[in-house]
């Protein structure tokens, strides 16, 4: 569905200039930026995918992952086609790299995304699957409405977007899970072709607007897995973001271009879940792994059981309200109104 696209400047020749992310096309007439999704047409910028949405799914909060934010909830999650990424190992290529006429588009109204995450009993809504800043206008509008009548709002994002549509949005955006994909230029120019630097950016940014933040970094081996890099991930968290910051290392699965890679390790995985807790992450976690340990949320003053999860099966075993039922620690969990009793 096209609409008016916020955030670019016209250029001459009928060139204009797309903003929204720190790719900054510069887009001439007929043609659209990287993400496929922003067409310049006669001087004017458009998105061409207002509303038009590919997957539609009632998701636990933790499949996002996000394990700190209102856990045991449902958030009707929507994704459209395209992204500002080409990454070799996309594991959701299927959309990511489809274009607008997309058999399969469904239009889908903020009006009606607001009622059928009421119908589907989720508390939530969240913009994922592909790229959800790509999706902006439809996002904001959505996310302004949402907020409206009571739910929360989430991206699942890769962090490339500009400071004034992330200062825009906040106001109605309450959760991002950031997927940093490495902690190197190198690999962001080889296997995303974009930079690790502006997402870094996004990351602090967010957490200075209040928005509340989780990280994933998916570890692919012989790619971004060498301890020295992890460390250095670890130790910017740390300093950038604080200890409390929750970061989830996922194991890589092949797909897409990268079906020559293997699987990650449990070994490695393991060992990189010493590393964060060494380097000061408090709360690091593995994601796509057997049910472990590493999944469930452990005080860091005393060791209790705080928050018990398998799989999507989540218990809030030691938790009195925000704090440590054992030690009264506070404990960076967000339960409040969202909370319900299934949990």
């Amino acid at each position: 569905m096209k609409q008016d696209a916020k955030f670019w400047k016209p250029l001459a020749g009928k060139k204009v200039q797309c903003t929204l992310c720190p790719h900054n096309c510069n887009i001439a007439d007929g043609k659209q930026g990287i993400c496929g999704v922003r067409r310049n047409e006669r001087g004017k910028l458009y998105t061409l995918i207002y509303a038009s949405c590919s997957s539609m799914a009632a998701d636990p909060i933790e499949k996002k992952p996000l394990y700190h934010f209102h856990p045991g909830t449902s958030a009707f999650s929507l994704g459209t086609v395209g992204c500002n990424f080409k990454c070799e190992h996309c594991q959701n290529y299927s959309i990511s790299t489809a274009t607008p006429d997309f058999s399969y588009m469904k239009e889908v109204m903020p009006e009606q995304a607001v009622e059928l995450a009421r119908e589907y009993g989720c508390e939530g809504i969240a913009w994922t699957y592909n790229e959800p800043t790509i999706w902006y206008e439809y996002s904001f509008d959505s996310a302004k409405l949402a907020k409206k009548h009571g739910f929360y709002t989430v991206y699942v994002t890769n962090g490339y977007i500009n400071e004034g549509p992330l200062n825009e949005i906040s106001q109605f955006l309450d959760a991002m899970n950031i997927d940093v994909k490495a902690f190197n230029e190198d690999f962001y120019k080889k296997i995303c072709k974009a930079k690790l630097e502006p997402v870094l950016q996004t990351c602090k940014l967010a957490k200075e607007l209040g928005i509340y933040i989780e990280l994933t970094y998916l570890v692919i081996p012989g790619h971004n897995d060498s301890i020295d890099e992890v460390k250095k991930f670890c130790s910017w968290v740390v300093e950038s973001l604080g200890s409390d910051t929750p970061v989830h290392f996922s194991r890589f699965h092949p797909d897409h271009r990268m079906i020559n890679i293997p699987m990650t390790p449990m070994e490695t995985l393991l060992r990189i879940y010493d590393i964060a807790k060494k380097a000061g992450i408090l709360y690091p976690y593995l994601g796509n792994v057997p049910h472990g340990n590493y999944e469930n949320t452990i005080c860091p003053n005393c060791g209790n059981l705080c928050v018990e999860r398998h799989g999507y099966s989540v218990k809030l075993v030691g938790l009195s309200g925000e704090k440590c039922a054992k030690c009264g620690s506070a404990i960076p969990v967000i339960v409040d109104k969202y909370k319900k009793q299934k949990i």
